[in-house]
């Protein structure tokens, strides 16, 4: 299939893409590369790519020549973290959602007929111990989420014969990528214990959540694309598994538990994270058979563990400006990178 993949050298998309191409799929990036001075290891795939921004894609962007033919759009540009979401929250509106809608609606009037968008299960917000389904009730809690609850809404009534839109809910991320985020709590609690020989608490450890391997994540995305239209048509999938649910001081425990010498340790005034829910994510197991998640939370922890110890990980390099994704972006834009929108400015685009 031919496949337009925005984000596609974030911290998913630079694994999604090669995975995309070894299974003989041909991709086309879309990508303002913010990050691109954040690179931790490995490389990222090369492919034919747009530099632009997901807020500045147009009607001919879509139709030019080596665009023609898409059979899909796989949507994951966006800002990608809380810190980044309550920066400016009428940023993440404008970006996560305004835009993400925006490029469904010029995907359909060009007659690409798969939209596969990366939602979230930061939908469910604070819901407490109850497992839940695709159906439960969304309840964000955060601009981030919000957005993604927005774009749902406002992309689904646009499904047609034409038009299928696929929602898939990751669970939260972890695990090793090129373009790796530290402000995730496998990697960053991993990052604390094997730099500082604690494992740093900034909550009181108590609230649920699911988590999900990059890889696995991108092996969901490959499974909606190459199923049947009438098996994804319009709906939405928590992607995970439901046994890899946590709380946040289970995933200590065990991160404590792979890296010698750590110790569990609390920030000064930790207390509860309002984002509190369990996921079940039986649906897309019974739906995608062809879809088979590979990892544990401990075994995701080994492999950062042996990757930071390879690359000889620093507290000062993942708490700092190169790697903490709004630290990195305030650098970019006091050294005249990026304007207040979070768009090259124009000096940079000339250079």
């Amino acid at each position: 299939m031919k496949v337009l993949l925005t984000g596609h050298r974030g911290y998913i998309g630079s694994v999604l893409a090669p995975m995309l191409q070894e299974r003989g799929h041909n991709v086309v990036g879309l990508d303002s590369d913010l990050f691109r001075a954040c690179t931790f290891t490995g490389t990222l795939a090369e492919m034919r790519s747009l530099d632009k921004d997901s807020r500045d894609v147009t009607i001919e962007d879509l139709t030019v020549e080596h665009m023609r033919g898409l059979d899909a759009v796989i949507h994951l540009a966006g800002l990608s973290n809380d810190p980044l979401g309550d920066y400016r929250p009428e940023l993440t509106g404008e970006i996560n959602f305004v835009a993400s809608v925006k490029l469904a609606k010029l995907a359909k009037a060009a007659g690409v007929p798969r939209y596969l968008f990366a939602s979230s299960c930061s939908n469910y917000g604070a819901a407490g111990q109850d497992f839940l389904a695709e159906d439960s009730p969304f309840n964000p809690v955060t601009p981030y989420g919000e957005s993604k609850v927005q774009v749902e809404q406002a992309v689904r009534p646009m499904a047609d014969s034409t038009f299928s839109p696929t929602f898939l809910r990751a669970s939260t991320a972890y695990g090793l990528s090129p373009r790796i985020r530290f402000d995730l709590v496998v990697n960053n609690l991993t990052a604390w214990a094997f730099t500082t020989g604690e494992v740093h608490l900034k909550s009181d450890g108590s609230p649920w959540r699911p988590i999900v391997h990059v890889e696995d994540i991108a092996r969901a995305y490959v499974a909606v694309l190459e199923a049947d239209r009438d098996v994804v048509h319009n709906e939405a999938f928590n992607v995970g598994t439901t046994a890899e649910n946590y709380q946040i001081r289970e995933i200590a425990e065990l991160v404590r538990d792979v890296v010698p010498g750590s110790k569990v340790g609390f920030a000064s005034g930790a207390a509860p994270d309002k984002r509190n829910y369990r996921v079940d994510c039986n649906y897309i197991a019974r739906k995608l058979r062809n879809f088979k998640p590979q990892w544990t939370c401990r075994r995701g922890i080994e492999q950062l563990y042996d990757a930071y110890r390879s690359v000889g990980l620093t507290m000062e390099e993942f708490e700092g400006e190169k790697f903490m994704r709004i630290a990195h972006i305030k650098k970019l834009i006091r050294e005249g990178e990026l304007d207040e929108s979070l768009r090259r400015t124009k000096a940079a685009r000339a250079a």
